[in-house]
């Protein structure tokens, strides 16, 4: 099953390439699959079964939500008369994955994700594939699917502690 997923991503990242215009728009195209990818391969690698299982359902979640909205909006593309501009399936895949490596397994391992899927955003803009409202709703999505379905790996918890001197605040992580 582990190979059937892995080649599935490698034949869609394949195909974006095939329609990219630009080297920007193909590093956008690669990102939006190889985040997503790199999460679920995350738990894959630490055997981590709950974070699969809430892989599926927030990135499920994200598509679906995506592709229903895409279809019943029905907004033009800036570059063309195809109406399934809003939201950007690009960066709502994107974020979905680098919002489930932030919720699972903490933010100091998806600063990382999170840059690269504002590029993917980015990217999508910069080649006239969307208008910057598709790209900030596809964020959203993605952010917002990983935020409800997935719960910190191993008891992972962010707590804020203010220091005595109030000098600001700071973030301890508990393992």
């Amino acid at each position: 099953m582990k190979k059937f997923t892995i080649s599935v991503a490698i034949l869609l990242g394949m195909s974006s390439f095939v329609y990219a215009k630009s080297t920007t728009e193909s590093i956008g195209d690669a990102l939006s699959i190889a985040i997503p990818t790199a999460a679920y391969g995350t738990s894959l690698y630490l055997g981590d079964k709950n974070g699969q299982m809430q892989f599926y359902k927030s990135f499920g979640t994200t598509m679906g939500a995506t592709y229903l909205l895409k279809y019943s909006v029905r907004e033009k593309r800036p570059d063309s008369n195809n109406k399934d501009s809003f939201p950007s399936g690009h960066t709502s895949s994107a974020f979905a994955g680098a919002s489930f490596i932030h919720k699972r397994y903490g933010l100091k391992y998806a600063i990382l994700p999170y840059i690269t899927a504002i590029y993917t955003g980015y990217s999508r803009v910069h080649a006239n594939r969307h208008h910057p409202i598709d790209v900030y709703a596809g964020a959203a999505i993605g952010i917002l699917s990983s935020w409800y379905f997935v719960t910190p790996y191993k008891n992972l918890q962010v707590t804020p502690i203010v220091s005595s001197d109030f000098k600001g605040l700071s973030l301890n992580y508990k393992w």
